[in-house]
């Protein structure tokens, strides 16, 4: 897959990019109202939920980028994605979204992203954020049959022939550590995630 590239010429590892069209799709699907018509209460029926994820993206030569993985969320705490690399299941990258900040980990690049709600305000649609963006899910999961959103679905037109679909829904219990960092990890700025997020 094509390498995504910062302002100033600086490459980062597929794994980010990928990391930052699933980020663009979550904050989209947390500003958007949902077209699922179940019990308003919903989210407050369950406190775990779990699900399987495909996002497929496609890429300028032409070419279609497919990464899976699991998401797991804590409601009113923390949701965590984790992608996985394909038969030996080792984790890849994964995001981790919680109602004060967002950070993304490329574990292949070792290298990783992390800024506050505050820091995202210019980028987050209108009313979005982790209460919003877990109604959603927890919307999505309603019925237990898998849900496809597209980029156009979310108004994403960078993004409008990508794909992201949740499948195979639990509510069972889950317990979230948050990611530790080693010192082999570098910090890519918020100035360059932002430059990233809008050149996609």
């Amino acid at each position: 897959m094509r390498r995504a590239t910062a302002a100033h010429g600086r490459k980062f590892h597929p794994c980010l990019k990928v990391l930052l069209c699933f980020l663009l799709f979550a904050l989209c699907l947390a500003g958007c109202k949902t077209s699922h018509k179940g019990s308003p209460a919903l989210s407050g029926q369950h406190e775990y939920l779990s699900c399987k994820v495909k996002l497929t993206i496609p890429t300028h030569g032409g070419a279609v980028y497919t990464a899976t993985g699991t998401l797991k969320m804590v409601a009113g705490e923390r949701l965590q994605l984790s992608f996985l690399m394909p038969i030996l299941r080792s984790e890849v990258a994964r995001v981790e979204v919680t109602p004060n900040d967002v950070l993304l980990v490329d574990r292949m690049g070792k290298r990783y992203v992390k800024a506050t709600r505050r820091e995202l305000r210019g980028v987050l649609p209108k009313k979005a954020g982790f209460a919003t963006l877990e109604k959603a899910l927890f919307a999505a999961a309603q019925g237990g049959k898998p849900q496809t959103l597209s980029g156009a679905d979310l108004g994403i037109t960078s993004l409008k022939k990508g794909e992201i679909t949740l499948s195979n829904f639990n509510f069972d219990a889950v317990k979230l550590t948050p990611a530790k960092l080693s010192s082999k990890y570098k910090e890519v700025s918020l100035k360059e995630l932002l430059s990233m997020l809008m050149s996609l």
